[in-house]
């Protein structure tokens, strides 16, 4: 009997034991704190907030998902990120992202490499460029559009020869656009 209980107090030093020897080192002990909140940031992928009364005049650049709520003058540049204007955001500002959400006001270029959203309280004037777009009743939109997935270089020599060799009629609206010819 007293070795079965001896193992049960043994079992849980054991267990006490690691943390305690985390602990009792100096040095480990502030890592893994400052360890643990960068992994939650990460793993949460929580936006970063420009929040209402902020105001950023220059260029803000990033590869996570940031949520503008504030005003922006200048130029947005997210590489992998999601960017979402919020409904009291003014963006007067380049903006290029992998997702753009407009829930607010944003002048100038917008170019979501995914897509781009427009909700009913959004306004974009000036330039959209993204595979796809999707916009909301009530949402105002004025200016260019350029929508949908782009021939890479190969496609686009590819329907240049065969736009050469073929008649006007059997070339595809997009590849006659992108190749600067003209049907008649």
């Amino acid at each position: 009997m007293w070795k079965k209980e001896d193992g049960k107090p043994q079992a849980v030093p054991e267990i006490s034991t690691a943390p305690a020897g985390a602990i009792s080192t100096p040095s480990p002990t502030p890592a893994p704190i400052r360890e643990t909140p960068k992994e939650v940031s990460v793993s949460s992928k929580a936006a970063a907030c420009i929040s209402q009364g902020i105001r950023i005049k220059g260029e803000v650049t990033g590869s996570e998902d940031l949520f503008v709520d504030g005003q922006v003058d200048g130029k947005l540049n997210l590489t992998n990120g999601s960017l979402t204007i919020g409904p009291n955001g003014r963006v007067k500002a380049d903006v290029s992202a992998r997702e753009v959400i407009v829930r607010g006001t944003v002048e100038g270029k917008v170019s979501g490499r995914d897509k781009v959203q427009l909700w009913s309280t959004g306004q974009v004037i000036g330039e959209v460029q993204t595979d796809r777009l999707a916009i909301e009743d009530g949402a105002m939109l004025r200016g260019k559009v350029e929508a949908g997935k782009h021939p890479g270089k190969t496609g686009e020599a590819q329907a240049a020869a065969a736009g050469a060799t073929s008649s006007a009629g059997k070339s595809s609206g997009p590849v006659s656009m992108s190749s600067g010819t003209a049907a008649d």
